[in-house]
């Protein structure tokens, strides 16, 4: 199920690339993600950490992929 989640997030982070990102989520930070939940971090927060921090500081950006986020793990 996580794998899954983190493949969605990699998807929607990638759909958004020239829509003020300059690139999506790379399989680098989906697999840190995964190592960051296996280590017990919860699977958003992990993705929060090693996606959408990195990804970009704009507030609306950020908004946009943690909204990514919440949608592939729902």
């Amino acid at each position: 199920a996580l794998a899954a989640a983190l493949v969605a997030v990699g998807e929607r982070t990638r759909r958004l690339k020239g829509h003020g990102l300059a690139e999506g989520a790379s399989t680098r930070m989906l697999v840190h993600a995964a190592a960051l939940a296996a280590a017990g971090l919860e699977a958003r927060a992990a993705c929060m950490q090693a996606i959408v921090v990195p990804l970009s500081d704009d507030p609306d950006l950020a908004s946009a992929l943690q909204a990514t986020v919440d949608a592939s793990f729902a």
